[in-house]
């Protein structure tokens, strides 16, 4: 789904005849549309971008459903004030999708609500009113609205704080409107509040009783997101890990079966080849499983990002395991790619003794009992450890902030402080698990910047949806490690669809072999491509720490290394804003 859009506000970009005309020429030569035009304001989308009218209120870019997943495709036909309209959204519909909501009385205001899942891109850029708001920072600077320029605190906050997506980019000047998140724009000023919060979904009034409930929920909304993304799609490719998550997303897809070619990534080293897993699916769904394979020359230190990037999190791994998705669809023709990313979230796949602290404080000493008995059975360990860690978790202060990671950083730029996100705002009283389950899933807000698939492709994480999370959340922990499975709400859900050996599976699939490999072959290549960097021209690396690792060799099970990746994605993001021709 191509949802490329720009906003231009106010005087200069707007009234300026002569300048006005020169925005319009160029943005028509790049195929945009003006779909809608205020007082203060100009929406112009590409032509291919999906929009619906919301007479006399605005536009909506991407698309939506109902809540029982039926696509709307006409004009959205709903009244009331700016706060009131995106109330009505986020209570009756869902989907991929940004709101632009102008004020009916003439006045300059103008309103913007990004969709919880965060599915198309927002960031903008406002001084005293006037600047842009956009899908792709490249088109900015195309139109000479912005010079691209790097925020060196950035990222130092970027690399302190790995997996913490806040408001701040690492381009000067440039913010980010979060997922849920509301940004309105009045006269000189702006102002964000959070419109959709985790947390609304975790309270006593909404929360399940009963498990069975909470698995009849969890799979009605599953299955009714992936019917209704894959119903604008010609063809599609599942990408298959051969885990529950994947293979709950594929199951869904069973009556769209014949529009999707089943694929499973295959690496040439030991405990990565899940084919075994991925074909009991397929074998189920009776279609063919094909193989995507990703070799080790196919990882790269130095190469292309998207224009559009505002952060660095494509590291080469990464981008290696993307390259090669990207030439599956096309090889298979598809318009899209359906992925399970985010399941170890969604479904609550804590690694704490969380989820038994949760169930004393709800439901008293039995339910809490029987839960130490689940955390034993399922991390296989004596109720003894399982009850001392969970005493110990009841006991202990939440954590206040985001956990930080100073390796290899010069003491002098390290980021001591995490920039603010609105799902950190935990009410009193907040419960450890759900804590947790709600820090985790800030992270997953990095998927869909890391899971690119070319300029053609979108890729659709339905568990990342707004139905799927609502349901999700309202699950207790406790109830997700019930009898000593990891996701068990998600397994109960779906336990008539899935094949028995996906069912009963317990171990994961990991790409950390693949990763230590490309270390151990790159290490030379990576201590020079950063030493030789911009990272360490700006003073951001302590340069003896960073030699010393380098020198020494890895103890089995040190997974340090990994952190070399994140330095090294860093640093290629910064070189590739050097060659945009801004």
């Amino acid at each position: 789904m191509n949802c490329r859009y720009i906003i231009l506000l106010g005087e200069k970009l707007n009234q300026s005849a002569d300048y006005t005309l020169q925005l319009e020429r160029f943005l028509r030569a790049e195929g945009m549309i003006c779909k809608l035009e205020s007082a203060s304001a100009r929406v112009f989308a590409s032509a291919n971008a999906p929009t619906l009218a919301i007479p006399g209120h605005g536009v909506l870019i991407g698309q939506i459903f109902t809540k029982d997943g039926q696509p709307i495709l006409q004009r959205l036909d709903i009244d009331g004030s700016a706060h009131e309209l995106t109330s009505r959204l986020l209570q009756h519909i869902w989907g991929d999708y940004l709101a632009v909501l102008v004020d009916r009385g003439g006045s300059a205001t103008i309103t913007l609500l990004r969709d919880p899942s965060g599915a198309v891109p927002c960031v903008y850029s406002l001084v005293d009113g006037e600047g842009f708001i956009t899908s792709d920072i490249g088109l900015a600077v195309d139109l000479g609205l912005y010079r691209k320029e790097v925020d060196w605190q950035a990222i130092a906050h970027c690399l302190s704080f790995p997996f913490l997506k806040t408001a701040r980019t690492a381009l000067k000047y440039v913010s980010e409107l979060l997922p849920g998140s509301m940004l309105t724009c009045q006269g000189r000023g702006a102002s964000i509040r959070s419109a959709w919060s985790p947390w609304r979904f975790v309270e006593e009034d909404v929360r399940h009783k009963d498990p069975r409930v909470a698995a009849g929920d969890i799979r009605a909304a599953v299955s009714n997101v992936v019917r209704a993304l894959s119903t604008g799609d010609d063809r599609f490719l599942v990408e298959l890990s051969g885990g529950l998550d994947s293979s709950i997303v594929a199951m869904c897809l069973r009556d769209a079966s014949l529009r999707a070619a089943f694929c499973t990534m295959v690496m040439p080293v030991s405990g990565t080849d899940e084919r075994p897993y991925a074909r009991l699916v397929t074998e189920a769904l009776g279609q063919e499983l094909f193989p995507v394979e990703v070799g080790f020359d196919n990882d790269r230190l130095e190469f292309s990002i998207p224009r559009s990037s505002v952060v660095p999190v494509i590291g080469s791994p990464q981008n290696a395991t993307n390259e090669a998705w990207e030439e599956a669809g096309i090889k298979h023709g598809v318009d899209s790619f359906f992925s399970g990313g985010g399941g170890d979230t969604i479904f609550c796949y804590l690694k704490t003794a969380a989820p038994a602290a949760d169930a004393f404080s709800e439901r008293g000493a039995m339910a809490g009992i029987a839960a130490i008995e689940n955390l034993a059975a399922l991390h296989r360990c004596t109720v003894f450890k399982a009850g001392r860690l969970t005493l110990k978790k009841m006991l202990r202060r939440p954590r206040a902030a985001w956990k930080e990671d100073r390796t290899w950083l010069n003491p002098a730029y390290a980021s001591t402080v995490p920039e603010h996100h609105p799902w950190m705002d935990a009410p009193s009283g907040a419960l450890p698990g759900d804590r947790e389950k709600i820090h985790d899933l800030i992270g997953t807000q990095l998927f869909r910047e890391t899971a690119l698939r070319g300029a053609k492709h979108s890729t659709h994480f339905p568990l990342l949806s707004q139905p799927v999370m609502e349901a999700c959340l309202k699950v207790p922990t406790w109830m997700w490690i019930a009898d000593g499975q990891n996701r068990a709400v998600a397994r109960q859900a779906f336990a008539d669809r899935l094949p028995q050996g996906i069912l009963d599976r317990r171990s994961k699939g990991s790409y950390v072999g693949y990763m230590a490999t490309v270390y151990m072959r790159n290490k030379l290549k990576m201590h020079e491509f950063l030493e030789e960097g911009q990272l360490c021209a700006h003073d951001l690396l302590d340069h003896s720490a960073l030699a010393a690792f380098f020198a020494k060799d890895l103890a089995p099970r040190d997974l340090s290394f990994l952190r070399v990746f994140d330095m090294c994605a860093a640093e290629n993001w910064v070189r590739q804003q050097g060659h945009d021709p801004s």
